[in-house]
């Protein structure tokens, strides 16, 4: 039975699922939910698809060359906390390099509006009459700024380098944390198959048919979980995070097995 809208006239089936879309993402008051800090998400996400592939990818491999679990899980946990140590060190260095340049970019701007100050206006003041302003609302918001010189410094960065002032950057060691403990984290998936089956068998191709579902779970949360932060379609995403897994893990797994069996590269 078709619905009517407030206006009396009829709904498509098509517009009630796009409702139904939109109110996921609103609280119990109608007031769209709050998002976690875009840079916490962006470490952990990457960090976790990363270590889930890389582990995998090095399990399939090994697997292929039909090495023991023993060397599995000696090379997998080396590799794990060595390639978490270097993503953690590597947001640290990337962060506070960003940090850094803001810095930078900051003395740089702040030269220019004291030295100037005129064309610095003018600039800010085409910029937001191409946003839609009108002349007398622009000269307006323009003049206000111009009589506190930190907040225009700290507009002209926003807008002209797309860049937060030094001080409202994250701290760089935070972010290197994050990456680690989420690279160590999800990293461990496709290698606690080995630990948890070891009561049950000693056959390595069983164990690694539990990586390969323990890596296809973690996976899955990985994309589940990113969905429910960014309001994103929860199928689509963990899609999209097993076929990145899928496909490095079957290209691991295949080099490893033509390196042994085609190459000739033997123990």
């Amino acid at each position: 039975m078709a619905e009517t809208n407030s206006n009396g006239g009829f709904r498509a089936p098509l517009l009630r699922s796009l409702d139904g879309e939109l109110e996921k993402g609103k609280g119990k008051n109608g007031r769209p939910k709050e998002p976690w800090k875009g840079e916490v998400v962006k470490s952990i996400v990457y960090a976790g698809l990363d270590a889930i592939v890389t582990s995998f990818s090095l399990i399939s491999s090994i697997s292929a060359g039909h090495l023991s679990s023993v060397d599995v899980l000696v090379l997998g946990f080396a590799n794990l906390v060595a390639d978490g140590i270097s993503m953690g060190f590597g947001d640290y260095v990337s962060s506070s390099t960003e940090k850094d340049v803001a810095a930078k970019e900051r003395t740089v701007t702040e030269w220019d509006v004291i030295n100037q100050h005129r064309p610095q206006k003018e600039e800010l003041l085409r910029h937001y009459q191409r946003l839609g302003m009108n002349d007398t609302d622009a000269n307006t918001v323009v003049n206000i700024f111009a009589k506190y010189r930190d907040i225009m410094i700290d507009e002209k960065m926003a807008i002209q380098k797309g860049l937060l002032p030094p001080d409202q950057a994250d701290k760089p060691w935070k972010s290197g944390l994050i990456t680690f403990t989420a690279f160590i984290v999800f990293g461990c998936a496709p290698l606690l198959a080995f630990i948890v089956l070891i009561p049950f068998t000693k056959n390595d191709t069983y164990k690694f048919i539990g990586a390969c579902v323990f890596s296809a779970v973690a996976l899955a949360l990985l994309g589940i979980a990113k969905a429910k932060i960014a309001s994103q379609n929860y199928t689509l995403s963990a899609g999209i995070t097993l076929f990145n897994g899928l496909i490095a893990g079957a290209a691991a797994y295949g080099i490893g097995w033509t390196l042994r069996n085609v190459a000739g590269l033997e123990e």
